[in-house]
């Protein structure tokens, strides 16, 4: 696929950190971008930088997702770009041990699913109702109807303590990137997905600098955090090489995350 004025593109979780810099990069090459995102102020300000369109979304919300595909429709025309940004963490111990009192706690099975519904369902709720959109487009020349880009983590592959539910949901996105892709084969849809490492976004920014400087120090090469930008080239590189389908592909200086 070509990057030009003629391409729409949706991001979810598009008004930061990796999101935000998808939606620079695709911009930069004309493409017209929507931003789902629950962030007004800056989801806003970001569509408005760079020409497109903003959607409130909650992506657990059917409601609200299908509301933000249709109004991003009607402003930007159909999108052949989908790039799945939407989600969040948590770091809950299976079971636990309070050190003081001695008392043995189970995690929450609620909590755990909150981020299932978020990162993994909410995913896949904006894959379907897209790839059903891409699907009653016309080819390309090169024979794309549409691209989707996913976002699971390094967590998917060695979570650490406390990230049960983050890197089951994290691993359930590759896990469906074959199928998927499958699923979409005859209609000329690509599926393909990212496992991010240790990236400069606005989470670990915020973080102490003795603390970021230990995470940076833990990455084999280079040794520092990613910059979302590089992020934002391997998305650039999945929606334009044609032959690249159903693959989950690690961004990660090579880091293999420690236990803790």
């Amino acid at each position: 696929m070509h990057l030009n004025s003629n391409i729409s593109a949706v991001i979810t979780g598009g008004a930061s950190g990796l999101g935000a810099a998808a939606a620079r990069r695709l911009a930069s090459h004309g493409v017209k971008v929507a931003i789902f995102d629950m962030n007004e102020t800056i989801g806003q300000a970001l569509a408005s930088e760079l020409g497109g369109v903003y959607c409130k979304v909650d992506v657990t919300s059917e409601e609200q997702v299908d509301a933000a595909f249709a109004k991003a429709r009607a402003a930007i025309g159909q999108e052949r770009i989908l790039v799945n940004c939407a989600g969040t963490a948590d770091a809950a111990k299976t079971a636990s041990r309070d050190k003081k009192t001695g008392e043995i706690r189970a995690a929450s099975a609620d909590r755990f699913n909150r981020i299932i519904q978020i990162n993994l369902v909410g995913t896949f709720r904006c894959i379907a109702k897209s790839a059903a959109g891409m699907m009653a487009l016309d080819a390309l020349s090169d024979g794309d109807r549409g691209v989707i880009v996913s976002t699971a983590s390094a967590a998917a592959q060695d979570g650490q303590i406390g990230q049960a539910s983050y890197s089951a949901s994290k691993a359930a996105i590759v896990g469906m990137t074959l199928p998927v892709a499958r699923d979409l084969m005859d209609e000329g849809i690509r599926v393909n997905t990212i496992l991010p490492g240790l990236f400069g976004t606005p989470l670990l920014q915020g973080l102490p600098d003795n603390v970021r400087q230990a995470l940076a120090a833990s990455v084999p090469f280079p040794k520092r955090l990613g910059e979302p930008d590089e992020f934002a080239q391997a998305v650039e590189f999945l929606a334009t090489c044609g032959y690249m389908n159903a693959e989950s592909i690690r961004v990660d200086g090579a880091i293999r995350m420690a236990p803790r």
